[in-house]
């Protein structure tokens, strides 16, 4: 797969995990947590995805291979940071949601 391509691939399911994500705390927030929780499994494989791909590129860099530096790889690795950032802060905001709704 070209660098392109695997960049490519890192910033689609990066972003699908955020949406994902941000979904998950929507149903959180209107009590609906089995969809939930649904969302976050599905978010949980994207970033999965994403992250592999990131571990091919660094294992393609460690083993001698030139990878171009560029802003399409800066930006696929801010996609993929900022969705782990948001994996966690999703559990949090969907945890307290469930206990105000307990109330």
């Amino acid at each position: 797969m070209d660098l392109e391509k695997m960049i490519f691939t890192i910033i689609s399911y990066s972003g699908d995990a955020k949406n994902l994500f941000m979904e998950a705390i929507k149903y959180a927030k209107s009590n609906q947590n089995a969809k939930a929780e649904a969302c976050l499994k599905e978010a949980d494989e994207k970033l999965i995805k994403a992250h592999l791909k990131q571990t091919e590129l660094i294992k393609l860099e460690s083993n001698g291979e030139e990878i171009e530096k560029s802003i399409l790889l800066t930006h696929g690795q801010d996609h993929l940071m900022t969705a782990s950032l948001l994996k966690d802060l999703a559990k949090e905001i969907i945890d307290l949601h469930k206990k105000i709704n307990k109330s």
